[in-house]
């Protein structure tokens, strides 16, 4: 392995070149996927070195089968992300041998036989969190803990049902995920457990739940009788002929409160759970491990317990010749050679997860704690080992539809456009499937491959149909791999390829970026002076794409456009009427439907929503996807997630958003001891060290800068809480210490907290703790730290510090207004554990 190291700022530059410019593609590969180790040290200058190092390791896994692709080949597939994308996990973990890490991007989990016990919920948390540190994702199913008020054979007589362990799980996710760490949590339950309606209801709370999202598996009998205004049978065990728990309800009732809930907070999603079983490939062999219990965070992958999913994706725009032209067409035969390369990769890429497990495992063993401790965690990767190489489960998908409906002259919701897109997705169908055909000849098919099994699953007769020789084939060689495909959303990955996330439609394809500027300066154009007095210059800069249409049909790409030449433009260009705010968002359900028919897992869509939108649309919405076809379905209402307070009494659903948050404590005079949090992160290559004060749970004052440990700074490690201390001196002087407790339990205090750092740091922090004491709102700090205008680099990067730090604390789900998201372009970015997430696309930003 290249032993060369670089500095950010050379690794920045370099990638900054490499993506001709883009200063947040570059940021994001950099602190993302370049290929670092735990002390931050980088190893890539740029993802051409990535690109090689993937290249490499997939070629070596080649090496072992019949007709081997070459380093070169791999690596022209990836090059420039132009072809085949393969996701987070595999990107990040693909040829690193400096961190011990899975290459699955999500897993399900879940016990057989019964596991309502307090040991079976106990042992599910602890597989949750043992995935997390993984970087992986994790779903599971909550149906089988008893309801509510049912007896139990302990002290507490009585069932709490399922809310506790919601949020029981919930909070394992948010503290895995503390400091920018991965942890995604999906929890699911049927819509036959009578609890249900409290697991539909379990997020409307403040502060609740916020670590997970959640999902309610619904039936075709429910929506029947919800759409026929029937009553429906509640029961547990939810499958049980025998029920030792049943009741009825009125199906229209409960519908109409999964609407009400997911206009007003966005959650839950509904599983269409029988199209979902119906249509599942893997079911076939449900009695041989492989029932569908659960999804992945997202929904796009419905999985069996301890099975899990590598992802790869297919840029469509790729395949466009000659792109926005009026002889544009789409290459249908490289495209399909390319879908059958895509299926290999993914195929050695399991390869390559067996080899991270017997890491995994091996570092397990090596572990000094006893055997009892260890044996859960090995116990739960020698499963994943097990289901992993038995189905050869994988996840090839797509990015950029948007961008392959304008480059191609298509609006994005109409007939055509739909119409191209299901045949885009049938192609990819039959050549991925034809390439596991093609394995199974050459490399054996999974273990438990019966064709008599599958003989009437409703995916695999459209196959037959299709192409009735690929069928003949299967059922003479078997298949390579249990299922193949997926739409997902690519998050940041999209952004570095610089491509329309998914199935979704296009972004805005211009948009105005600020700059500060000085108003004596008689050139500058002022468009605006903000609160503080500084003033800003406005100016429009054009997606790359749109440039490429505007040089196509010979429009200047130099010229200043007037906001009236502007609308023009657009209204010229196949981006009009195509963005997330003009789709038929009905028209877009349908869409999905039919896409749907050709993918074996599902496709992970949030329909996004004006804030005006009805109720009732949201009920049709949701109604139209299960008729359509759709596995899943969850809408997003611009605003939904702000100031989420909402009780079921019908006075306080009257409550104004606005009176849900309420105002701190104000508390001039300082306590003599606060208790703290210890935060210890990266600033660049340098590590700082922050100690927050806090009133109430609340930051009360901050102190922050380089941890050296030369200036007495001398923290263990499993250090994160403690006590700041007021102090004086004989002489008067105050000072301030921070106490901890040790291992032994004995109290250790280090003295002059405040004469640590820098004296510049320090005269900063009093002014940010003097805001924080008069109750400003974190979001409203975070911004005014954010807009300090310091001269000194090093006092700037204290100034990051300051706002690292302080993103822990602001509420889940805080909006991060007037922000877009970088890769799919819509204004649904909300903050979670201090991380950026976009709860369209699913893209996210730490630090």
């Amino acid at each position: 392995m290249n032993k060369k190291t670089y500095t950010f700022d050379e690794a920045y530059n370099k990638s900054l070149e490499y993506f001709k410019g883009d200063e947040l593609a570059a940021k994001v590969w950099v602190s993302k996927y370049a290929l670092k180790d735990s002390d931050g040290n980088i190893y890539e200058q740029s993802p051409e070195d990535m690109h090689w190092r993937l290249a490499r390791e997939i070629a070596r896994i080649e090496k072992k089968y019949k007709n081997p692709l070459s380093e070169k080949e791999l690596f022209d597939l990836f090059d420039r992300f132009r072809y085949i994308i393969p996701q987070g996990s595999p990107m990040t973990g693909i040829g690193n041998d400096y961190q011990i890490a899975s290459l699955s991007n999500c897993f399900v989990i879940g016990l057989d036989g019964n596991a309502d016990s307090y040991g079976a919920i106990i042992r599910i948390d602890e597989e949750q969190v043992q995935l997390m540190k993984r970087r992986g994702g994790v779903g599971h199913d909550l149906s089988h803990i008893r309801p509510k008020g049912s007896p139990v054979k302990n002290s507490a007589l009585t069932s709490t049902g399922l809310v506790p362990f919601m949020e029981r799980y919930s909070n394992s996710t948010r503290e895995v995920a503390q400091d920018g760490r991965r942890g995604a949590l999906m929890l699911t339950v049927s819509i036959k457990h009578p609890d249900s309606e409290d697991f539909i209801d379990a997020k409307l709370e403040q502060g609740k739940v916020t670590g997970a999202n959640i999902s309610v598996k619904i039936d075709d009998e429910f929506m029947r009788a919800a759409a026929e205004g029937l009553e429906y049978e509640q029961k547990y065990p939810i499958d049980s002929d025998k029920p030792m728990y049943s009741k009825t309800i009125d199906a229209k009732r409960l519908w109409d409160k999964i609407v009400h809930n997911a206009w007003r907070s966005a959650e839950p999603g509904v599983l269409f759970w029988d199209t979902i079983l119906r249509e599942s490939v893997p079911d076939c062999y449900a009695d041989l491990g492989f029932k569908t219990v659960s999804t992945n965070p997202c929904g796009e992958i419905p999985l069996c317990p301890y099975d899990s999913c590598r992802l790869l994706a297919i840029n469509l725009y790729s395949y466009v010749v000659n792109p926005f032209k009026k002889d544009a067409y789409f290459d249908f035969e490289l495209f399909s050679k390319h879908v059958q390369l895509a299926q290999r990769i993914m195929d050695d890429i399991i390869d390559l997860e067996s080899e991270k497990i017997d890491l995994i495992l091996q570092k397990i063993d090596g572990d000094p704690e006893s055997e009892e401790i260890k044996g859960t965690e090995r116990h739960l990767w020698e499963k994943i080992r097990k289901k992993t190489l038995q189905g050869r489960r994988t996840g090839v998908g797509i990015t950029a539809e948007g961008d392959m409906f304008a480059a191609l002259g298509l609006r994005y919701g109409t007939e055509s456009a739909t119409d191209f897109s299901e045949n885009v997705h049938k192609t990819i169908a039959l050549n991925a499937y034809k390439s596991s055909v093609i394995m199974a000849k050459e490399r054996g098919a999974f273990e438990i491959y019966d064709t008599e099994r599958e003989k009437n699953n409703p995916f695999v007769l459209r196959l037959k149909e299709a192409d009735p020789k690929l069928y003949d084939d299967m059922a003479k060689y078997g298949r390579r791999n249990i299922a193949c495909l997926t739409v997902a959303p690519t998050g940041t990955t999209s952004l570095m390829s610089q491509t329309t996330s998914g199935i979704e439609p296009v972004f805005l394809p211009v948009y105005k970026r600020r700059r500060k500027v000085n108003p004596s300066d008689v050139d500058s154009h002022i468009d605006f002076v903000d609160e503080n007095g500084d003033s800003w210059e406005e100016y429009v800069v054009f997606h790359h794409k749109f440039v490429t249409w505007m040089e196509a049909n010979g429009y200047p790409t130099t010229k200043i456009y007037s906001t009236e030449e502007l609308d023009e433009l657009v209204a010229k260009s196949p981006y009009y009427k195509a963005t997330s705010n003009d789709v038929d968002w009905l028209q877009k359900v349908r869409m999905q439907g039919r896409i749907q028919k050709w993918v074996d897992h599902s496709i992970s869509v949030t329909i996004n929503l004006p804030s005006d939108v009805s109720e009732e649309l949201v009920g049709e919405l949701y109604m139209e996807a299960w008729k359509s076809g759709c596995k899943g379905c969850t809408v997003y209402r611009d605003g939904s997630r702000a100031g989420v307070l909402i009780s079921n009494d019908e006075k306080d659903d009257k409550k104004k958003d606005d009176d849900c948050y309420e105002l701190p404590q104000i508390v001039t005079s300082r306590p003599t001891e606060l208790e703290a949090d210890v935060i210890k992160f990266q600033n660049n290559k340098e590590k700082w060290i922050a100690f927050i004060g806090l009133l109430n749970g609340r930051p009360y004052e901050i102190f922050t800068g380089i941890n050296d440990e030369d200036d007495g700074i001398m923290i263990p490690k499993n250090v994160t809480s403690g006590k700041i201390i007021k102090a004086y001196d004989r002489d008067g002087r105050k000072h301030y210490d921070f106490q901890f407790q040790n291992r032994r339990g004995y109290k250790v205090t280090i003295e002059g907290l405040d004469s640590k750092f820098n004296p510049e740091y320090w005269n900063y922090a009093k002014l940010i703790s003097g805001v924080l004491r008069y109750g400003m709102p974190i979001d409203q700090v975070i911004k005014l730290v954010s807009g300090l205008d310091l001269d000194s680099e090093t006092i700037n990067t204290w100034k990051n510090g300051v706002e690292r730090a302080l993103k822990k604390y602001l509420p889940n789900e805080t909006e991060a207004k007037g922000q877009k998201c970088p890769v799919c372009g819509h204004e649904t970015l909300v903050y979670q554990e201090g991380c950026l997430k976009c709860r369209n696309c699913g893209a996210s930003k730490c630090g």
